[in-house]
């Protein structure tokens, strides 16, 4: 610890003795009165006092949940307003009708118990990887110091914090190195608040710059962060074009079967004088197809499905439409360090400038490295490389910031002589044209990194240390590259996804290294203190360029909201506190599982195991789901079409309704509910596509009336040419046979492009078709049976013109709406 920080900490335990800061003073929103500070024991809470305040309650007892409650799950596939409709009419056919009427309400239950089954596994799968990626903040206890859950934390616990860590509770500071706040996620202001003790904290904000350790005075639901979240949970459905386009369809379908279903009650059981029980059998066989009820459950399956995979290859997905949203994005903005880099570096070389003594050099390295208790990746190298001699006597430091790009301390030295020095990037602390930056740009060239060691003319506390700071040391660091990158980027650049990498390094330098993994365009290069400021001039730079150093964290910011002022949805990934207001404001948010507390918290996708090979699994896991949940929305809503206009064109005909049940209840599972099960589950490479409503309906809305009229058709000339007992079961089959061969063509259509299981998959459906028709007792269950040569093949030949106009119509609006 620093002595400016003993004696902010000293100053900080007397004022605690009893003086209470003034509850009038003027703070920020958030915190409109500041509470009496509490004393602040650097020790922390024995163990009797944790077990006192656990008993009393005084826990931070907010539960963090990583997926919906059992209950929540159980309920969201139970109570659904499909599954009520075909509840109530389940439980009228088991009166009024044989067993074979019913077989919907049973395919019901097993679709429901399937995604309460795939929903729970997507849970245990979610709330295990939580636990791994969750933060445990270091809290002092009898004078020890101790990572525990947050979950654990008591009132009047004293908290240790660093940068990069997320403030877990509300409290009040009591030692202070530098340390710098941003509360930016909470208040808006994006500038970090250089904190003392005695100042508040506030649970949700982020440390990015010093440390230091605070006394816990608000947890669990009092706590500031809590109460602005206490109803959100991190498994959320809400923000997907897939979601919202199929509550859309379903509100849509609702509209449709309303007016559509009393039409069809009416005329089955008022205005057709037959048996009762017969009329409502057939009126419930035209309402229960109407339902796209398998349309939500595979969705859902498809979600989960997606979850439980990407959580064996160590991937968090904290938000679900992030599967999807990856899917979609088309740039993905890449920080250099710790994405495309390992952590760690290593000090290949040191070279003295203007005759400086190589050893007194060293000397100084060493005595910086050990001014800093929270070192990042590059003072941890000089650390490793350059071990303190313990000569020096650190009065004050100034840790490293990203928006600073340099840290400082000043010395006491052996000799009593005292010096300040500043150690960070060389264009930042040297004068355009300074002999110096030649040497360094072409060390940068070759993909090192370069750290300038310089010698302050002006105090430490001076906002202006770093002018006038005479150069004494380059030294050089070299990044060690992630193996898989170059993999990643290959992929990314196959896919049409363009890639930028934005760094707070020399651009230079990060040019040479994203060049070395083979990134297209990683010679176009900016430095980002030139880039514009006027957001459509930024959006111009980054269309045309690839590679961005020196960028600020607030820049990184703006950058995000540039690409995305062109239509671009992108995707951010880092590990490091100055890329979490990215993160935030990105379409995806993508952390490493070893980044900062902060940036773990606000992305939407956390790679535990810190592999950046895994997002294209991501990538392909959102592409498999959207194109398949695409496929069989258009199956699901063809047959909502024909089932709607199959009851219009009966109301309009004044006839008895063609199917009963149990025909429905056999196509629906032979065209539509097994093969779109394997379909929504099938590997799909396809890119996705906006606009899902409207690609689903050009092609179900033109298939379900095709197929519409060409059952009802075979329906009336089958009337016209069967008499007598028995002819209303010889029409049913015949205009079953049509149905059946057009939902197949449709179904054909849908599997496209063809494989050896995809062809399998078809023709096991026609294979269990025509077991139903040729064995007896099928025939009596489904009351199915051709009667004569003539009408069946006229069935056949009416669906064969039907397939050739939905085969040239889906053609059609192919060509007229490419992808």
């Amino acid at each position: 610890m620093t002595q400016r920080a003993r004696i902010d900490q000293d100053g900080a335990e007397g004022a605690g003795g009893g003086a209470a800061i003034d509850a009038g003073a003027e703070l920020d929103p958030v915190h409109p009165v500041r509470p009496p500070a509490p004393r602040f024991e650097p020790g922390g809470l024995s163990t009797a006092e944790v077990a006192e305040r656990v008993a009393r309650g005084d826990v931070n007892d907010v539960p963090v949940r990583s997926s919906r409650s059992t209950a929540d799950i159980v309920r969201g596939n139970v109570f659904t307003r499909f599954n009520a409709i075909i509840g109530v009419l389940w439980l009228i056919m088991l009166f009024v009708a044989p067993i074979q009427d019913s077989l919907f309400g049973f395919v019901i239950i097993a679709n429901t118990g399937i995604g309460i089954i795939q929903e729970l596994r997507a849970k245990k799968t979610l709330d295990g990887l939580a636990v791994i990626g969750e933060a445990r903040p270091s809290v002092r206890r009898d004078g020890r110091t101790a990572e525990i859950p947050t979950s654990e934390i008591v009132l009047d616990d004293v908290v240790e914090l660093g940068p990069g860590d997320k403030v877990v509770v509300d409290g009040v500071v009591g030692e202070a190195d530098g340390l710098e706040i941003d509360e930016s996620l909470l208040t808006g202001e994006a500038d970090p608040v250089l904190k003392k003790p005695g100042d508040p904290v506030m649970s949700g904000s982020f440390v990015v710059a010093g440390g230091g350790a605070f006394t816990a005075t608000k947890v669990g639901r009092e706590a500031y962060a809590a109460q602005l979240a206490q109803e959100a949970s991190r498994f959320t459905l809400v923000h997907s074009e897939l979601r919202s386009g199929i509550s859309t369809i379903l509100k849509y379908v609702t509209w449709m079967m309303v007016p559509t279903s009393v039409g069809l009650v009416i005329s089955q059981l008022v205005v057709k004088d037959s048996n009762l029980k017969d009329s409502v059998a057939r009126t419930v066989g035209g309402i229960v197809p109407m339902i796209p009820e398998g349309l939500v459950l595979l969705t859902s399956v498809a979600f989960a499905i997606g979850v439980i995979r990407l959580g064996r290859k160590q991937c968090l997905v904290q938000e679900l439409p992030a599967i999807e949203g990856l899917a979609r994005v088309d740039v993905v903005c890449l920080d250099k360090t710790g994405t495309l880099t390992e952590g760690g570096m290593d000090v290949t070389e040191l070279r003295p400038l203007g005759g400086a003594d190589v050893t007194y050099v060293k000397k100084v390295l060493g005595a910086l490295g050990e001014s800093d208790p929270r070192p990042n990746a590059s003072l941890q190298a000089v650390i490793d490389a350059y071990p303190d001699s313990e000569e020096w006597r650190c009065t004050e430091s100034l840790p490293f910031s990203s928006a600073r790009k340099y840290s400082g301390a000043s010395f006491s030295e052996g000799d009593g002589e005292n010096s300040v020095w500043l150690l960070g990037a060389p264009d930042v602390l040297l004068p355009p044209g300074d002999a110096a930056l030649r040497e360094v740009d072409a060390l940068n060239e070759q993909g090192l990194r370069v750290l300038l060691l310089a010698r302050a003319v002006r105090e430490l506390d001076d906002p202006a240390v770093s002018a006038g700071a005479r150069p004494t040391a380059l030294v050089v660091l070299e990044q060690r590259l992630r193996p898989d990158a170059a993999d990643t980027l290959r992929y990314f650049d196959e896919q049409k996804v363009h890639a930028k990498v934005i760094s707070g390094d020399n651009a230079v330098s990060v040019s040479a290294v994203a060049g070395k993994l083979g990134l297209p365009g990683a010679e176009n290069t900016v430095d980002a203190r030139r880039l514009p400021a006027d957001r459509a001039e930024m959006a111009e730079e980054l269309d045309r360029n690839t590679v961005f150093g020196r960028v600020t964290p607030q820049q990184k910011r703006d950058m995000v909201g540039a690409l995305q002022s062109r239509g671009h949805t992108v995707a951010m990934t880092g590990d490091g506190v100055n890329d979490v207001l990215a993160l935030k404001d990105a379409d995806i948010g993508v952390s490493m599982g070893s980044g900062s507390e902060a940036t773990r918290a606000v992305a939407q996708i956390v790679l535990l195991d810190n592999s950046f090979a895994t997002l294209p699994s991501v990538v392909a896991e959102g592409r498999r789901v959207i194109g398949n949940i695409t496929r069989v929305a258009t199956l699901f809503l063809t047959k909502t079409v024909y089932s709607v206009l199959l009851a219009v064109l009966v109301v309009c005909s004044q006839v008895e309704y063609p199917f009963l049940p149990r025909h429905l209840t056999l196509l629906s599972t032979l065209t539509i509910g097994v093969p779109a099960f394997f379909l929504a589950l099938a590997p799909n490479k396809e890119r996705a596509r906006p606009h899902f409503v409207r690609r689903v309906m050009r092609y179900a809305v033109p298939g379900g009336a095709v197929a519409a009229v060409a059952t009802f058709a075979t329906y009336l000339i089958a009337r016209s040419y069967y008499t007598g007992e028995g002819a209303l079961q010889a029409e049913t089959s015949a205009a079953t046979l049509t149905l059946f061969l057009t939902s197949m063509w449709v179904l054909a259509i849908i599997a496209r492009p063809w494989t050896w299981w995809r062809v399998a998959l078809v023709a096991a459906m026609g294979a269990a078709f025509l077991v139903v028709l040729v064995v007896p007792w099928l025939q009596d269950f489904f009351q199915l049976k051709l009667v004569g040569v003539t009408m069946p093949w006229l069935a056949v030949a009416v669906a064969a013109a039907a397939a050739a106009l939905i085969e040239c119509t889906f053609r059609w609006v192919d060509r007229r709406f490419p992808a």
